[in-house]
């Protein structure tokens, strides 16, 4: 034997187990932490889920709500007209978004919300607090949360009423699981797709509405 087998033998690990190891003992105790650490809900995961649940809930009422459809009409018409504060159709710009969140278009529900929100409409603002939060983007959610509830923005007295109609609704559809507002038909899901793939030149936001999607919102929320 040499002298580098002599240094081997003595550096070899002792196999015999350690007195009074109980081997399947501690697999147990390691699989009963593991399945308790599946089953314990991570805080901010649930927080993001109920958000993101939530604002389906919101973003289905907006869409079935009767004047949906009129205002999506207002905001296809004259598609030359600039997309600012003067010129938005702002109730048009929220349903609009919502309907884009709803068909799994998110960035391009983002950016109309911001039109919406940035011209006072606290709802969408509130929209936006629930995109982010179920994002797990917490200090974006705060802001838009700040939006909503910050006197300084220059919004109509009924957004407080629509505000707390949205929570209410939300609040309800999470407890019991049922809800009256539909979600967007195939067909409806289509005619987003198809303004989607209109987009040209580097912009992925799927452009402003026009009024073949307008007429096809009409029938879903005269069903």
């Amino acid at each position: 034997m040499t002298a580098i087998d002599d240094l081997l033998a003595d550096a070899r690990i002792p196999t015999a187990p350690h007195e009074g190891f109980d081997v399947g003992a501690a697999l147990r105790r390691l699989a009963a932490d593991a399945a308790a650490a599946a089953t314990t809900p991570n805080p901010e995961i649930e927080r993001a889920a109920q958000a993101g649940q939530r604002l389906s809930v919101v973003c289905r009422w907006i869409l079935n709500r009767p004047d949906a459809a009129d205002h999506v009409d207002h905001l296809a018409q004259d598609p030359g007209t600039p997309m600012n504060e003067g010129h938005l159709d702002v109730d048009g710009a929220l349903v609009f978004a919502c309907l884009l969140h709803l068909t799994d278009h998110r960035e391009s529900a983002q950016f109309w919300w911001q039109l919406a929100a940035g011209a006072g409409h606290r709802a969408a603002a509130y929209c936006l607090h629930l995109h982010h939060l179920a994002l797990g983007e917490s200090r974006e959610a705060r802001h838009w949360l700040h939006m909503v509830t910050d006197d300084v923005l220059d919004s109509d007295a009924p957004d407080s009423v629509f505000l707390a109609t949205l929570e209410a609704v939300a609040t309800y559809v999470r407890r019991t699981g049922t809800s009256q507002a539909s979600a967007p038909t195939g067909g409806l899901e289509m005619e987003v797709d198809r303004l989607a793939t209109t987009t040209t030149g580097s912009c992925i936001i799927v452009q402003r509405p026009d009024q073949q999607l307008a007429d096809s919102l009409h029938d879903f929320t005269r069903r």
